[in-house]
């Protein structure tokens, strides 16, 4: 009778949780100091035809600060991207085109531009910051038998996003992202994303990204190789000087 009791409690807590409080939830997980890994990013057209690039990419402060390089194809080897994000002010973004021996920095203006040429925009390579966004619960679901909490994300006007709204699928065990729907400025879906996590130390890492982008026809398949966290990366690595250097592994 005991154990029914606290099943009922749990029930009960997590049925009266709002949208924000989830949201607060997800944001306060535990996440990793630091993280490298290799990346594979496949880009699929309308006509089937797939194009694969190969990144290194390193990150600290839950991605708040990643710095990546391209290491394949050939012509797009040594294309370098830096992210440093703040709470204060516009994220700082730029890229090394080594093709034109130039630094590009990405305004915000241009953060709904897509990442070269891959169906996530330079806004969907930012973490979004709690307060810059309304939440609203929606009926919990099951995904691929995952239980799920739905939440219906709006961003606030003087964030500026290219997005009007999102439908998130959370899972209720270990809180973290199972697929995604977002929508244009008209409110025509636009998106399709889908994740897998896989359980590293404490941590749910992200394993594998799908993003569709269904009014184009076109889609991103980006799977993360060789996760490695808390590995101790220097803060300075972060600069736009270390652009330019090709890292080895």
């Amino acid at each position: 009778m005991k154990n029914i009791t606290v099943l009922i409690l749990i029930a009960a807590i997590s049925f009266g949780q709002t949208g924000i409080e989830i949201a607060k939830m997800v944001d306060e997980k535990p996440t990793p100091k630091d993280m490298s890994n290799k990346i594979k990013m496949v880009l699929t057209n309308s006509k089937g035809k797939s194009r694969t690039n190969v990144m290194i990419s390193k990150s600290i402060g839950n991605n708040k600060k990643q710095i990546t390089w391209f290491m394949e194809p050939k012509d797009d080897r040594g294309v370098a991207f830096l992210k440093i994000e703040h709470n204060d002010k516009d994220d700082e973004m730029r890229m090394w085109l080594p093709a034109f021996k130039k630094v590009r920095r990405i305004s915000s203006k241009k953060k709904g531009d897509s990442f070269m040429g891959s169906d996530m925009s330079y806004e969907d390579l930012s973490n979004r910051e709690l307060n810059e966004n309304e939440y609203k619960r929606l009926d919990d679901e099951i995904v691929n038998g995952v239980e799920c909490y739905v939440l219906e994300i709006i961003p606030k006007k003087e964030v500026k996003s290219s997005y009007s709204k999102h439908i998130s699928w959370i899972a209720k065990n270990g809180l973290y992202g199972v697929k995604e729907e977002s929508f244009d400025k008209r409110g025509i879906l636009l998106k399709k994303k889908e994740y897998t996590f896989n359980k590293v130390q404490e941590y749910y890492i992200i394993e594998r990204v799908f993003v569709e982008n269904v009014q184009k026809q076109h889609s991103t398949e980006v799977t993360f190789l060789n996760v490695k966290v808390d590995s101790g990366i220097d803060d300075g690595l972060f600069h736009e000087k270390n652009l330019k250097r090709l890292p080895r592994n």
